[in-house]
C-alpha cells in the first residue's frame, strides 16, 4: 500500500486494518516534517508479521530480520533526528487531536470538491460521491482544445497559489490536497481562483481568445513583464496581474515567467557557482 501520507486514516483506520502487507509512510504533511527535497524527509516502512524476517539488515548495526536483505540506507534508521518533529507533534495533538485533524482534512477536500463541481469533473469518488483527503480534478478534455494542465498550474501562480500536483497519479489532472490546516477563507480563495481559470479556459474553447496567444499560455506574469512599456498581448495588464480583487491585497509576484519544461527535463542546467569560487 502506498502510504504517501496518512491524512485520511489517522484515528479512523490504518493500513493494517485495510489489509496492507507493506506500507511506506511518509511523515510529511500528516506528521509535520518537511516534504521530500525540502527535507530531510523520513518515513517508516511497516510490514505485516509474515514479512518481518525479511526487513533490511545493516553491515554496522544489527537491525532487520533473520533473512533480511542488504541495507537500503547508509544510516540504519535513516534521518532519525527528523522524527523528533513528528514525535512532538503526536504528543501535542494526542489521539483526539490527530483524529480531528483527519476529519478536517477529509471535510476540507470535500468542501473544495463541492465548490468546484460545476467547473471541474473529479475522478475516483466513493459510493456516496465523496472523496477522501484529496481529489483529482480532470483536465484531460481540454487538451484537444489546446489547454494543458500546465497552463492551469502556471496561471494559479498569478493568483498567489503554488500549483497542486500535476499529472499524478493520472496524466493531465490536478491532485488537490487542502489538508486540515487551511481556513475556510483560504479554501474559498482557492476555489475562486480555480473557477476564474475555468472561465478563461472556456474563452479558449469558444474561440473568444486565440489558442496560442492567451492569458493561460503566457502565465505566470512577472512584475517585469507587466510594467514593460512594450505590452502587446491581447489582454490587459490588470487581467494578467490582478485577476481577482483579493489578489491586490497581497500580491505574490512570480520570479520568472513560463519556462520550457521539456527543455529543462532534457538538458542539465547547473546554476551552482563554479569550482573556482570555492578556492
Amino acid at each position: 500500500m502506498d502510504g504517501a501520507n496518512m491524512n485520511a486514516q489517522v484515528g479512523l483506520t490504518s493500513p493494517g486494518n485495510i489489509g496492507a502487507d507493506v506500507c511506506h509512510l511518509n511523515l510529511h504533511k500528516t506528521f509535520a516534517i518537511p516534504h521530500g527535497c525540502g527535507g530531510p524527509g523520513a518515513g517508516p516502512i511497516g510490514v505485516a508479521a509474515h514479512l518481518a524476517p525479511f526487513l533490511p539488515s545493516h553491515p554496522v548495526m544489527k537491525v532487520g530480520g533473520a533473512q533480511g536483505i542488504h541495507a537500503v540506507s547508509a544510516a540504519p534508521y535513516g534521518s532519525a533526528l527528523i522524527l523528533m518533529i513528528s514525535y512532538g507533534y503526536i504528543k501535542m495533538m494526542g489521539g483526539k487531536g490527530l483524529t480531528e485533524a483527519t476529519k478536517l482534512a477529509i471535510l476540507n477536500a470535500n468542501y473544495i470538491k463541492e465548490s468546484l463541481k460545476d467547473s471541474y469533473a473529479t475522478l475516483y469518488s466513493g459510493s456516496n460521491g465523496r472523496c477522501a483527503h484529496e481529489m483529482i480534478l480532470d483536465c484531460r478534455e481540454w487538451k484537444k482544445e489546446g489547454v494543458e494542465v500546465t497552463d492551469i498550474a502556471k496561471r494559479l501562480m498569478d493568483f498567489g497559489f503554488h500549483a497542486p500536483t500535476t499529472s499524478f497519479p493520472v496524466v493531465d489532472t490536478l491532485m488537490v490536497e487542502p489538508t486540515e490546516s487551511e481556513s475556510k477563507a483560504e479554501l474559498d480563495r482557492f476555489c475562486e481562483a480555480m473557477i476564474a481559470i475555468r472561465k478563461e479556459i472556456e474563452e479558449v474553447i469558444t474561440g473568444k481568445v486565440d489558442k496560442k496567444d492567451n492569458i493561460l499560455k503566457h502565465a505566470p506574469h512577472t512584475a517585469k513583464a507587466v510594467v514593460t512599456s512594450d505590452w502587446t498581448r491581447s489582454y490587459t495588464r490588470e487581467q494578467a496581474a490582478y485577476p481577482l480583487p483579493y489578489v491586490r491585497e497581497n500580491k505574490f509576484w512570480p520570479a520568472v515567467a513560463r519556462v520550457d519544461n521539456v527543455y529543462g527535463d532534457k538538458n542539465l542546467i547547473c546554476t551552482c557557482p563554479p569550482l573556482s569560487s570555492y578556492i
